[in-house]
């Protein structure tokens, strides 16, 4: 079943904007929570430097992925892959860039720890990671992404927009340093990661640490201490709004 997710089709040119200039000399891209499957039919199509390898744990996104794929037909594009980044080893051999498009802010903080973590077993040095969402900078974020965060932690407590204060000290943990910040509309950004040379602050090649004390606590909810800033006048940018969790069929995937 071939899914849509409306969001996909507001923030592709500006992610590609992005994502042109940074996978330049890049030549085997995994995106990590693929999702429906259009971000990878378009960046395939407009990237053809690029083999994109589609991604995704989700039954319902493996299909809608892989309906995608075979309507576009793009040499460059993979077959989809089933992908746990939980997992202790991915099912990828190797790739010198890794994209991760709205996915941090709907899992809980084992999954961005579990993501930086399997980038630097599998990302040679100075690769970049490219992550795309709602951030919070030093606890403060744009209302619209208050609100979203509110609805993502009705919904389950352990998900919502992350700071990147946080995120940076997980970068650094695991061996990537934040090479740059994009600002995007809807108050969203793209954060650019870059891969430092083996043993500069990594894990072992496949050694990552489990049982209790493995993973860091999660990071209290900023919330509680935030205070509220002047929306970014990117969020009116052709009637764009906060990327909120969609309404699909059963059958397919949350929208990323």
């Amino acid at each position: 079943m071939k899914c849509h997710a409306p969001a996909t089709e507001r923030n592709r040119v500006f992610l590609l904007e992005v994502l042109r200039r940074v996978l330049s000399d890049r030549r085997e891209v995994l995106e990590i929570a693929s999702g429906t499957g259009q971000h990878a039919v378009f960046f395939a199509a407009t990237l053809a430097h690029l083999r994109w390898q589609p991604t995704d744990r989700d039954p319902a996104a493996l299909a809608s992925i892989e309906a995608w794929r075979a309507e576009a037909g793009l040499p460059n594009l993979a077959p989809v892959r089933a992908l746990d980044v939980g997992a202790p080893r991915w099912p990828v051999e190797y790739a010198d860039a890794v994209v991760c498009i709205n996915l941090i802010q709907i899992a809980p903080w084992s999954v961005p720890v579990a993501l930086f973590e399997g980038a630097a077993r599998l990302l040679p040095a100075a690769a970049p990671l490219i992550s795309y969402g709602p951030y919070r900078f030093g606890g403060r974020t744009a209302p619209s992404n208050d609100a979203f965060d509110a609805s993502l932690r009705a919904q389950d407590a352990s998900w919502g927009v992350r700071d990147v204060d946080d995120l940076t000290a997980l970068a650094q943990r695991t061996g990537f340093e934040l090479e740059e910040v994009v600002p995007m509309p809807a108050n969203n950004h793209t954060l650019v990661w870059r891969r430092r040379p083996q043993g500069q602050g990594t894990l072992p090649a496949q050694a990552r640490p489990e049982g209790p004390g493995a993973r860091p606590n999660e990071p209290p909810n900023p919330r509680k201490s935030a205070r509220p800033i002047t929306p970014s006048p990117l969020e009116s940018i052709s009637g764009f709004q906060p990327e909120l969790a969609l309404v699909f069929p059963k059958a397919c995937p949350r929208v990323r």
